[in-house]
């Protein structure tokens, strides 16, 4: 049996729509957002502004976008956090492109794709004509360089990497046909081609050091914008590219995108950034706190939200801890955070408490609220029977040892450190001594990658359960720091190693299980991307990964 996609180019386009603020705010929900307040009742996440007589779409004009914190990494295929990919996801395209209604693959670069029966062998057709920045041809051969790279690059470039676990080789066919094998099944491989980490960049950008890379430097994709100045991080210009014409089959117009340039400025102060929108010195911000929320409302600003899926803003514990690798304070700390006190008091109501370590708009997504009940009583209890009492302080011990475990969070991030402030206070009430640390982004990812937390706050994204794999796996991050051999590496091996979709969905379940009522992760919130544009633009949209998408972006002028 073979599982082939081959579509037309446009079969369908990405729907926008021109409805005003009012109706922005009307609370219509986005299939995929599960209840979060949206833009529209469509499905693509998607919003438009409302300036008068802006009915035809414009060519031109610089787009001007306010963003937390400085990209550590501008390389795709090097990267590590979702507001990078914000910037790098315009400058690479990829072999395919993901409905956000559906999940569904669909043509981007590759005109029609397809699977053996055994998800060991992916045949792809590209478009002939796609060129790099550079001039490079995008062509079977550049879709070898790169997949040799990205499995070279290994811990360098851990997220594009664990997607292609098993990879052998990708055979040239002719100029515009590759074959990408594997030694085993890899059944979430045409997801991760639509991913920007496996996002394809010239065979002379491969050539360049990941530093360079990282810096912007020979950094040259296919994407419709290409770098035009990096400002050392602090101000990313991007320009509009000249003779573009094989954008994805969801964009909803063809030839070069509208905008001429975009404009990122640093900007760390989440109110400075909402102020500066609502007084018009921006055209956009991407990243809006919660806090933040009323300010642009009542600017008129137009909201563009997506739940995002992959794994929700939890805290994994690090097992070959001493006090974690108890499970029973593990599973007490599950049982004493109120992950509805937090939705209510610190966020806003576009987010929802954690019902698993997945996000509800996940594909195959497992709801396991019932396991995640706040239950402050059933903490103190599980702590008492196992030995742990409370000292005159309130805080627990056992043997002359305090129930201390450190949180390790990103520093820049206001919200989480509000949150996980409420985590403390709640932890504090069944006697367990939470210390917070917020690292500053360049000390997180070496502090992760060696372990040194008890329980380290973050999320993930990806609309594929295989997610679950990347953090969890012992071949991959294993942020839990798990034994090889555990029941959980299994279960996350079997559901990447079948097309079988009801027999994916079993396997993904068994995962969210075993990391939710074994405590090696403790759910608190789904994550929200929320971004917000002035009146003036249109046509922006989050894609299937609730990434901005601004190649049909336009302003009203």
């Amino acid at each position: 049996m073979r599982h082939a996609f081959v579509l037309p180019l446009r079969e369908k386009n990405r729907k926008q729509f021109g409805t005003s603020t009012l109706a922005v705010r009307s609370g219509l929900a986005l299939v995929l957002a599960l209840g979060v307040a949206a833009c529209s009742s469509n499905n693509s996440g998607s919003a438009a502004g409302s300036a008068t007589g802006a009915a035809t779409p414009r060519p031109g004009g610089t787009l001007t976008v306010d963003i937390a914190s400085k990209p550590l990494c501008l390389d795709p295929q090097n990267n590590n956090s979702n507001g990078n990919t914000a910037i790098s996801r315009q400058l690479v395209d990829s072999l395919t492109d993901q409905d956000p209604a559906t999940g569904e693959p669909r043509p981007w670069l590759a005109t029609s794709f397809q699977s053996d029966a055994t998800a060991t062998s992916f045949t792809f057709k590209l478009r002939a004509g796609a060129t790099f920045s550079d001039g490079a041809a995008v062509d079977a051969a550049a879709v070898k360089a790169n997949f040799d790279t990205i499995v070279k690059l290994g811990a360098v470039d851990a997220v594009g990497s664990s997607y292609l676990t098993g990879y052998q080789d990708t055979k040239i066919i002719d100029s515009l046909t590759a074959t990408v094998t594997f030694t085993q099944p890899n059944a979430q491989f045409l997801q991760a081609t639509s991913t920007a980490a496996l996002g394809l960049l010239s065979p002379a950008s491969l050539a360049t050091s990941p530093q360079d890379r990282c810096q912007g430097r020979g950094l040259a994709g296919s994407g419709p914008f290409v770098l035009k100045d990096a400002g050392q991080g602090q101000q990313i210009k991007l320009t509009g590219r000249q003779g573009y014409s094989w954008g994805s089959s969801l964009w909803k117009h063809q030839g070069a995108a509208f905008l001429s340039e975009i404009d990122y400025n640093v900007v760390p102060e989440s109110a400075v950034r909402a102020g500066s929108l609502a007084s018009g010195q921006v055209t956009g911000v991407i990243g809006v706190d919660p806090q933040d929320e009323r300010t642009l409302a009542n600017a008129g600003a137009v909201e563009l939200t997506r739940s995002v899926p992959g794994i929700v803003y939890n805290l994994t514990a690090n097992t070959t801890h001493p006090i974690l690798a108890d499970d029973v304070v593990r599973k007490a700390i599950t049982k004493g955070i109120d992950r509805a006190q937090i939705a209510s008091t610190l966020l806003s109501p576009h987010y929802k408490p954690a019902t698993s370590i997945l996000s509800s708009s996940t594909p195959d997504y497992t709801n396991l609220s019932s396991d995640l009940a706040y239950d402050p009583a059933g903490a103190e209890a599980l702590l008492d029977a196992d030995g742990w009492k409370p000292g005159a302080d309130g805080v627990r011990a056992k043997g002359g040892t305090r129930l201390t475990v450190q949180l390790v969070y990103p520093g820049v991030d206001t919200t989480s450190r509000n949150v996980l402030q409420l985590v403390q206070q709640q932890l504090t009430k069944v006697g367990i001594d939470a210390q917070l640390q917020g690292l500053a982004l360049n000390q997180l990812a070496p502090a992760q990658n060696a372990g040194q937390y008890d329980l380290l706050w973050f999320g993930l994204t990806r609309a594929d359960p295989d997610i679950l794999r990347t953090a969890f796996a012992v071949s991959a991050k294993n942020r839990a720091r798990l034994p090889a051999g555990n029941p959980l590496e299994t279960a996350l091996g079997d559901q990447a190693a079948t097309l079988d979709a009801g027999k994916r969905k079993a396997l993904a379940a068994t995962a969210q299980q075993l990391i939710v009522r074994d405590a090696y992760a403790i759910p608190v919130y789904e994550q929200i991307q929320f971004d917000a544009f002035a009146p003036s633009v249109h046509g922006a949209a989050l894609d299937a990964s609730a990434q901005p998408e601004l190649f049909d972006t336009w302003l009203a002028r």
